[in-house]
C-alpha cells in the first residue's frame, strides 16, 4: 500500500512534466498588438493612422513632406501637429484692379481698370472729350479725368445770346448798352426822346448810357 501511494506521487510530477511542451505552443495565442510593433518603432504610419496629412483632394502626404493642401493655399510641411504652410508678404493688390484671382498662394492681380468714368460714361486713358461747350477734359492714366472750364469775357452788350454747342454767350447784334430800359448801339449817339441824346460807354458796355439834355422839339414848337 506503501508502495502504491509511493507510485502515485511520482506520476504526478513526471506527467505534467510531459505534457507541457506539447500544450504550450506560442503560435496558438497571438501576440499582444505592442509586442508586434515594439520590433518596428521605426515605422512611419500613414495617415490613417494619425501619421500624416491629407490635401483638399484626400491624398495622403507622410511627416516631413512638403505640399499644397488646396489650388489656392499656400505650401505646407506635414508634421506630427498637422500642416505647417508658409505665410508669405503678399505684394498689394492694385487699387484699380477689377479681376482678382485667387488661384495660388498669394491673390494675383489680373485686370487693372484702363478706362475712365465721367458722367455716366466711359472714356479710354488719354482720350480727350467736350461733356459739354464750355469743358474739355481728358482721361488721365491715374483713371481720373481732369478737366479745365473755359474762362469767358464779358460780353460787350446787354442782350447776349447763347448759341447751340458754343461756350461763350455772343453779341449778335454788336455792342450796346442800356438807356433807360432801351437798348442802343455803341459808338453812336442816339436820340431816345424829344430831350435827351445818348451814347454807350466807351468800353463799359455794362454801365448805363450816357445822356444829355437838349432844346426839347416841344418847346420848340412853342
Amino acid at each position: 500500500m506503501a508502495l502504491r501511494i509511493h507510485e502515485a506521487w511520482i506520476l504526478l510530477f513526471v506527467i505534467p512534466a510531459l505534457v507541457a511542451p506539447a500544450a504550450i505552443n506560442h503560435e496558438d495565442y497571438p501576440a499582444d498588438e505592442g509586442d508586434q510593433t515594439s520590433s518596428n518603432d521605426n515605422l512611419i504610419f500613414d495617415d490613417y493612422r494619425g501619421k500624416g496629412c491629407v490635401d483638399d483632394s484626400g491624398f495622403v502626404y507622410k511627416l516631413g513632406e512638403r505640399f499644397f493642401p488646396g489650388h489656392s493655399n499656400c505650401p505646407c510641411v506635414c508634421t506630427e501637429d498637422g500642416p505647417v504652410c508658409d505665410q508669405p508678404e503678399c505684394p498689394k493688390i492694385h487699387p484699380k484692379c477689377t479681376k482678382v484671382e485667387h488661384n495660388g498662394c498669394c491673390p494675383e492681380c489680373k485686370e487693372v481698370k484702363n478706362f475712365c468714368e465721367y458722367h455716366g460714361k466711359s472714356y479710354k486713358i488719354l482720350e480727350e472729350f467736350k461733356p459739354s461747350p464750355c469743358e474739355w477734359c481728358r482721361c488721365e492714366p491715374s483713371n481720373e479725368v481732369h478737366c479745365v472750364v473755359a474762362d469767358c469775357a464779358v460780353p460787350e452788350c446787354v442782350n447776349p445770346v447763347y448759341e447751340p454747342e458754343q461756350c461763350c454767350p455772343v453779341c449778335k447784334n454788336g455792342p450796346n448798352c442800356f438807356a433807360g430800359t432801351t437798348i442802343i448801339p455803341a459808338g453812336i449817339e442816339v436820340k431816345v426822346d424829344d430831350c435827351n441824346i445818348c451814347h454807350c460807354h466807351n468800353g463799359d458796355w455794362w454801365k448805363p448810357a450816357q445822356c444829355s439834355k437838349r432844346e426839347c422839339q416841344g418847346k420848340q414848337a412853342l
